[in-house]
């Protein structure tokens, strides 16, 4: 009786640690909002409403998708992204949840960005497809220092600058790749763009993003833009294996 009570709890508490882990994956890690107003129940609202479920439907299983809504000046245009290595089900719940949550966040604006771990998706009154996104952007460094700041900065750069390349001759634009650093302390780099970019501005936006690394000697860090991304840690934070129902779509 005892040990069945035990195996009980443990899987009672199993439960709940499964049940923290994948609300806090699908915790949003900023969002930011336009001051441009539209109203309820105008001809905008419903094009986003319809915006906002055609990219939920849309994004999985290419992991990419971009989409408009309605007539000018009403028009709606939207863009939702996964990142490179989740599955199809964590793209679909990763959208549902930013499709949900950026109404939420960013009530009757006509413009608004919203980024997780897993995917983004920003919507706009204006087209922005193609285009590199300078404005929407968030920094985040891992406050945690390390010795020799100048070389381990040169040297992410340099794994990072590597990973790039990778991803923007790549069909998806993403890459990741894992490097001994110093010591054999192994780092773990990820870059990505939003298909939507040519092969020319997937490689200007990550070259931008990328030559904000400080000289600090970071141990773990982030830029996350609305056209491309770039991140590194001393831990694996991503799959090793990207998953097989990602399929390349035609930009």
């Amino acid at each position: 009786m005892a040990s069945s009570k035990l195996i009980s709890c443990l899987f009672f508490l199993s439960s709940i640690a499964i049940l923290v882990q994948t609300v806090n994956s699908l915790d949003p890690l900023v969002h930011i909002c336009s001051n441009s107003l539209f109203t309820a129940n105008s001809d905008y609202a419903q094009n986003l409403k319809n915006l906002l479920g055609d990219l939920n439907s849309k994004t999985p299983p290419t992991g990419f998708s971009t989409s408009s809504m309605g007539r000018k000046p009403d028009r709606t245009y939207g863009l939702s992204l996964c990142r490179g290595d989740v599955s199809n089900t964590d793209c679909k719940s990763c959208v549902l949840a930013a499709s949900q949550e950026i109404g939420k966040r960013c009530p009757y604006r006509k413009e608004g960005i919203i980024w997780y771990n897993k995917c983004l998706l920003k919507y706009s009154d204006d087209c922005f497809k193609g285009e590199i996104d300078d404005t929407n952007k968030f920094i985040w460094w891992n406050s945690s220092a390390i010795a020799n700041p100048e070389f381990i900065a040169i040297i992410t750069k340099e794994m990072l600058g590597c990973i790039a390349e990778k991803a923007y001759n790549g069909p998806n634009f993403f890459a990741t790749k894992e490097m001994n650093i110093v010591n054999n302390e192994k780092w773990y780099g990820l870059v990505q763009c939003t298909r939507d970019l040519s092969k020319e501005d997937c490689k200007k936006c990550l070259e931008g993003i990328i030559s904000q690394l400080p000289i600090s000697g970071k141990r773990g860090g982030r830029v996350v833009g609305g056209s491309c991304n770039f991140r590194f840690e001393v831990y694996p934070f991503f799959n090793t294996l990207q998953k097989l129902e990602y399929i390349m779509l035609n930009k």
